[in-house]
């Protein structure tokens, strides 16, 4: 307390000893160059984990498929009981495995979603910013593969910046952005492979059901893979 000896509040001594003990959390190697190049766009990756956190809350096994470096899995790995991350990219997955946490444990795969399905069935997947990276023509490819890594009863979400915002990507994010879909056209592309579709909107950090025309990003809550 204020006046002793001690620095500091006594609450906070545990904190600080721990990661004294086992040292400071690290970014990964694409968040890390997001915190450098742009903080705001971090706060909304996280935001977008969190609904995904909040809608597969509970499931019992869940892949991410596009997980990057596997800084913000984590957000999904505390509000399910287990989690499987997967990315074509070796040396994101190599950064991702340099911080798996025995707290919270994240398993790690190199793996092309595009070349074939997991071997083993999940009850939720999630893709967040991988579609629109993925040509028009292989796009039935990407989902058939995903559909078939779920069971019956399985659920997907997929996030992806909005055609309209396109307007205002910078010239590094269009470069990517082969395959970015209107709300209309994201959900025809989704029914295709589920029977029930629900979109959300997303500006910054706030998911609602608003005009979509007007959204920066899109969410899809699949149900029912066919």
């Amino acid at each position: 307390m204020y006046g002793d000896k001690v620095a500091g509040e006594p609450q906070y001594r545990s904190r600080v000893n721990l990661i004294k003990q086992q040292g400071h959390e690290q970014l990964g190697l694409a968040t890390s160059w997001a915190w450098h190049d742009d903080p705001r766009h971090f706060v909304f990756t996280l935001a977008r984990y969190k609904f995904v956190a909040k809608m597969l809350a509970g499931s019992r096994r869940v892949l991410e498929i596009g997980c990057g470096d596997g800084f913000p899995t984590r957000l999904v790995a505390q509000a399910v009981e287990s989690i499987v991350g997967i990315d074509f990219d070796p040396e994101f997955i190599a950064d991702a495995q340099m911080r798996i946490s025995t707290r919270w444990p994240i398993e790690f795969r190199t793996h092309n979603i595009l070349q074939g399905p997991i071997p083993e069935l999940f009850d939720a997947a999630y893709a967040l910013d991988v579609i629109e990276h993925i040509p028009s023509h292989l796009e039935d490819v990407f989902l058939a593969n995903v559909t078939q890594s779920l069971n019956r009863c399985g659920v997907l979400i997929i996030g992806a910046p909005s055609l309209e915002s396109q307007e205002f990507a910078s010239p590094q994010s269009k470069e990517g952005h082969v395959n970015c879909k209107t709300a209309i056209g994201l959900k025809n592309t989704l029914e295709r492979h589920f029977g029930n579709v629900f979109i959300f909107s997303m500006n910054d950090e706030v998911v609602h059901t608003g005009f979509s025309k007007m959204a920066h990003y899109q969410l899809a809550l699949c149900c029912s893979p066919k």
